[in-house]
């Protein structure tokens, strides 16, 4: 068996953050019966659904703390090891902070795969911790029936600059750093169905840093801040309108889209997890008359892998926000808490 031949999405039932637990099992299992303790120094936890934890140092700032991994969402595995570093580094970006070191998690199936392609998939987390000017300092690896990768991170923050997802204020409005559709491109790939032209394109998103996330936490304008993930930008927006006690409305028109993703839209190729995904939470969404329903099924609840920043700014603030990423647009607003979380406008 030689490397050249081998496509790492084989080996994996699911792909990316596609293999996330839905949002309702999730919520399910996060229940406990034991004690609350209470720990004063603790800023964010997984009681706020927020991209991380965070502790508070005592001296005006605080540890951030994440851990992110999954099974392959590409073949190549140099590009999957950068796309889970990535990943897991845009937590920390997430919340307004710096990263300061990574951990990796290595799970592979050694009896199946051969070495020379987990030490592939390190060498493309390097070159991303590297971008992120941070050391790979050590790590965990376990034999597992299927290949799965990703860091454990720390950053650092000052608190003043902290951005949590449940701290959005009614009429902010929302913008999304990269377009959505990855995990649409992403099935195409493991289903053989992509075409010539389109390969790389997710990979091009998937792999970038979001690193303007710690420029973005300097903003007083931006109220909440998260990154787009395996429940994709409605079970994201939620979060954030929920937690934060609002609801929103949503421009599907405005919103950033790769445009390959729609070939295999008309083909009806998409992740399992979109099903997932809606059927956890389509009781809070209503869809306006003027909305593509099924296109918009389709694509709102697309899991995403190293998705860009959902940010809440105040309207009269964007310019701010385009400063440091320009070309944006407002693709919602945040507004008093209706019946449903979120309604979707053409």
């Amino acid at each position: 068996m030689t490397a050249d031949k081998i496509f790492l999405t084989q080996f994996s039932h699911g792909a990316g953050c596609g293999c996330k637990i839905s949002p309702a099992v999730l919520e399910e299992i996060l229940q406990s019966s034991a004690p609350d303790n209470t720990f004063p120094h603790l800023l964010a936890d997984n009681s706020s659904k927020d991209d991380a934890a965070v502790y508070d140092l005592g001296n005006g700032s605080s540890l951030i703390s994440t851990t992110d991994f999954f099974t392959p969402i590409v073949d190549d595995a140099y590009d999957f090891g950068r796309i889970a570093a990535a990943n897991a580094i845009s937590d920390v970006y997430a919340m307004g902070g710096d990263p300061l070191l990574a951990l990796a998690i290595l799970g592979w199936p050694i009896d199946k795969l051969p070495a020379s392609l987990a030490q592939q998939v390190l060498e493309g987390a390097r070159s991303i911790c590297n971008e992120a000017r941070i050391p790979l300092a050590g790590g965990h690896s376990i034999d597992s029936p299927e290949p799965l990768f990703g860091l454990a991170v720390n950053g650092l923050i000052q608190n003043h600059h902290l951005k949590k997802n449940n701290t959005a204020r009614n009429g902010d409005v929302l913008l999304l750093t990269k377009p959505i559709g990855v995990g649409i491109l992403s099935t195409a790939e493991k289903r053989k169905a992509l075409e010539d032209q389109h390969k790389g394109i997710a990979v091009s998103y998937m792999r970038v840093l979001n690193q303007q996330g710690a420029a973005l936490g300097k903003l007083n304008a931006v109220s909440a801040m998260t990154d787009v993930t395996g429940f994709g930008l409605l079970g994201h927006l939620i979060e954030m309108a929920e937690g934060s006690g609002l609801s929103a409305e949503l421009y599907y028109g405005k919103i950033p889209v790769i445009e390959a993703a729609k070939t295999y839209l008309a083909q009806r190729i998409v992740p399992d997890a979109t099903y997932r995904n809606w059927n956890s939470y389509s009781s809070k969404v209503a869809f306006e008359t003027g909305v593509n329903v099924m296109e918009a099924f389709s694509l709102l609840p697309d899991p995403q892998t190293n998705g860009g920043l959902l940010i809440a700014v105040e309207p009269g603030s964007v310019n701010e926000v385009l400063a440091i990423i320009p070309g944006l647009e407002v693709i919602g607003r945040l507004v008093p808490q209706e019946e449903k979380i979120i309604k979707v406008l053409p």
